[in-house]
């Protein structure tokens, strides 16, 4: 079948098919070893109006100036956010009743934060220029991954636990780039 799209896909050991629109306003279909095409065309069809919706607003961010700092700004900025993933990381931590290692405060392109294996979180320090709301949302995603290191029900029964509205700000997230 034609879209009105391209797509690339990559294969790897996941458990269904996924859509990516990246950053840059591209598709990418994620499926699992072995997937036939003809899944992968119907899943796509399936998905068409969700893929067009989402293209149009990722084109839109890709057009949107991005804001570049100095040196001197960034080191500024790096540091706010060192201090305030520090004090919200700490006090999530505590309600949660979680641990974590080392915070990693980063300028990733296409992630807002994560957690290692080992526990150590990473945020991305342009959330600080997020709503407050955004950046408890990324805290407590990345701690409950201390709980569940996975996307599963039972992962974001956790998340909904502390921050019930959390849709609301996962949204946010997704339509100004990036992922969790």
């Amino acid at each position: 079948m034609i879209y009105p799209f391209s797509y690339d896909i990559v294969y790897s050991r996941r458990k269904s098919i996924a859509i990516q629109i990246t950053r840059e306003a591209s598709v990418k279909v994620r499926a699992p070893y072995g997937c036939p095409r003809s899944a992968i065309e119907s899943f796509l069809s399936e998905k068409q109006p969700w893929i067009m919706t989402h293209l149009e607003t990722a084109r839109k961010a890709a057009s949107a100036p991005r804001r570049e700092f100095s040196d001197a700004e960034r080191r500024r900025y790096i540091e706010l956010a060192r201090d305030i993933f520090a004090r919200k990381t700490a006090w999530y931590a505590r309600i949660m009743g979680v641990t974590y290692g080392r915070i990693s405060i980063r300028e990733q392109k296409t992630r807002w934060g994560s957690c290692s294996s080992k526990g150590n979180l990473n945020f991305n320090w342009r959330l600080i220029f997020a709503p407050p709301e955004v950046l408890d949302y990324v805290v407590v995603h990345e701690l409950a991954h201390r709980k569940e290191m996975n996307h599963s029900k039972a992962f974001y029964a956790i998340v909904e636990s502390i921050m019930p509205d959390y849709r609301k700000w996962k949204k946010w997230l997704k339509e100004n780039g990036g992922t969790l």
